[in-house]
């Protein structure tokens, strides 16, 4: 009789889980696998047991760190930016592939966001909170109640 999906809390198969995730592959996706548990079962273990909602959380953070090694890749690969397209007369000549292009804009904006809101303080969009962007000059802050009346 077939084993079917684990259910029952494996440390080896939650570092494999943890690992992929590091790797860059979604829960969704490591769950697809039939060997994998159910994520339904993977969000019961985050909930149960410290040790893994730690363990997650960690590759969930690398995982960012992934992602912008990523963007990287996807950035620098110039593959099919360019197609051959054949001409009323037969001959040939070379044109951009737009939708090539648009679909890598995609994938590293998909990445960025992701990282942005998972990762904020190494991703996210840096604020000067300083007024007109001096700092000699210090927002001065003025209790009222403090203030004598003349």
């Amino acid at each position: 009789m077939p084993a079917g999906r684990p259910t029952d809390y494996n440390k080896k198969i939650a570092v494999t889980i943890c690992d992929r995730i590091v790797e860059g592959e979604s829960l969704r996706s490591i769950t697809r696998d039939d060997a994998m548990p159910s994520i339904k079962t993977v969000y019961s273990w985050i909930r149960i047991y410290p040790e893994f909602l730690k363990q997650y959380g960690l590759a969930k953070d690398d995982q960012m760190d992934t992602l912008a090694d990523e963007m990287l890749d996807i950035c620098d690969d110039s593959t099919n930016d360019y197609m051959d397209r054949k001409n009323k007369d037969g001959s040939e000549n070379e044109v951009i592939n737009s939708e090539n292009i648009q679909r890598s804009r995609l994938r590293v904006d998909t990445r960025k966001w992701i990282a942005e809101r998972m990762k904020p303080k190494k991703y996210g969009a840096k604020q000067d909170i300083n007024l007109g962007g001096q700092s000699d000059n210090p927002i001065q802050i003025v209790n009222f109640a403090d203030v004598s009346s003349d």
